[in-house]
């Protein structure tokens, strides 16, 4: 068995920025487990710009952006291991994996999920019709076009507005395909703004609110899909229906964190984010296992995700010097009218005062409100919004004499307080 005493599962953009801030930090012995034959993760196939404006304040390409990192964990001589695929964790932090050299088993003093998420599939949705060639995921469809050099289709319809989809949208357009229509089931998108005008709006594609797609037609391949508008239970209205022509039909429903390892060592999981429950040190349920990045909870922006995974380094470390924060008494936080979820979710009252940011999104459009977060029955923080939307993450960065408060509470609540 080999001993480490930091071992960080995924190589990916979250991976790679908490193996650099953990050896910052002064911890050397540490190992990177990746299973796909290159660091970077999904930023390798996303080779549309945006990237690090927050980061690096200039605009790069998802492998510019892997690359600036993985040449960071290179400078430092991190150590890690590519087609290496975990499959089990357990509670005493005991991994297995498996490699081209065959099984390995590995002893962690300490472990970073960093674990990333994967694609809602087409049996998730029960979307009636054939099953015929020409349905993808959006994300599969992206590394057939910018990895392996394949085009999916020539005439496209998006079910879902998500951010991999709308970016599908103007990708397969720049290809030469006709992206006839992107269909979003709820009244709002659940992507950025910013997508839906550049890969949208910049190429007339059309955006229908309140529609889903209710049948796929084909024998061999796709040949049409019929949408139709929902009401306000989400039902297809069916006098509505109506069949466009396509050879392909592109999914963007949502993402999953990839959880299975956490669920395998029985770390407790979100029902609504579907990633850990953590405290204010990114641990998890199991002393000793963080998480950071999309398997936690699915951020907007990779810079976002650098700068969660850059703690989630940092507070390992803390935890192999200095032990476990068990013995600290924990207080949730609870999340109502209007804000879905917190991360994280509980807080220590331990006497660590430091900056701590939440992260939360809500759960439906609202306009002129305030985002407010309550400690027993003083407003510690509240903040003005003109728009909140569910497709951008909502973020309150606390200064230390709020977490003082925060931490000495019986209770803590953040809500949207409505100025109307």
């Amino acid at each position: 068995m080999d001993k480490y005493r930091l071992v960080i599962v995924g190589g990916g953009p979250a991976g790679l920025a908490a193996a650099i801030a953990a050896y910052d930090k002064g911890e050397r012995d540490i190992i990177i487990l990746e299973r796909e034959a290159k660091l970077g993760g999904i930023l390798n196939q996303c080779i549309h710009n945006g990237f690090g404006l927050h980061t690096f304040n200039e605009e790069l390409t998802g492998p510019e952006y892997a690359e600036r990192f993985i040449v960071e964990v290179k400078n430092r001589n991190i150590k890690y291991l590519l087609n290496t695929t975990v499959i089990n964790i357990t509670e005493d932090k005991d991994i297995r994996a498996l490699s081209s050299d065959g099984l390995l088993t590995i002893k962690a003093d300490a472990i970073i999920l960093c674990c990333g998420c994967r694609e809602r599939p087409r049996g998730a949705i029960n979307i009636a019709g054939a099953r015929c060639a020409g349905i993808y995921s959006a994300g599969t469809a992206q590394k057939l076009v910018n990895i392996d050099g394949v085009m999916p289709g020539k005439e496209v319809v998006i079910l879902g507005s998500g951010d991999i989809g709308l970016i599908m949208a103007r990708r397969m357009t720049f290809e030469g395909a006709k992206v006839k229509a992107v269909v979003e089931l709820m009244p709002y998108s659940s992507g950025l703004n910013r997508n839906i005008v550049q890969c949208l709006n910049d190429f007339d594609i059309p955006l229908y609110f309140s529609h889903t797609v209710v049948d796929i037609k084909g024998k061999d391949r796709v040949e049409s899909v019929v949408i139709a508008e929902v009401d306000e239970r989400l039902n297809p209205k069916m006098e509505t229906a109506y069949e466009i022509k396509c050879d392909t039909l592109l999914l963007s429903v949502g993402l999953l964190p990839e959880n299975e390892l956490a669920r395998g060592a029985k770390v407790a999981l979100s029902r609504i984010t579907r990633g850990a429950i953590v405290d204010d040190n990114l641990m998890t349920s199991i002393d000793g296992i963080f998480e950071c990045g999309n398997v936690l909870h699915v951020h907007d922006l990779v810079d976002f995700v650098s700068l969660e995974a850059k703690e989630a380094g940092i507070k390992a470390v803390d935890y192999i010097n200095s032990g476990s924060n068990k013995h600290y008494e924990k207080i949730e936080i609870k999340t109502t009218d209007g804000v879905r979820y917190c991360v994280p979710e509980l807080i220590l009252k331990n006497e660590d005062y430091s900056p701590l940011s939440l992260k939360m999104r809500v759960s439906n459009v609202y306009k002129k409100v305030k985002l407010e977060v309550k400690c027993d029955d003083e407003v510690i923080y509240s903040r003005m919004r003109p728009v909140v939307a569910p497709g951008e993450m909502e973020k309150i960065d606390l200064k230390s004499e709020q977490v003082l408060k925060l931490k000495n509470a019986k209770e803590i609540n953040i809500y949207l307080r409505r100025m109307e």
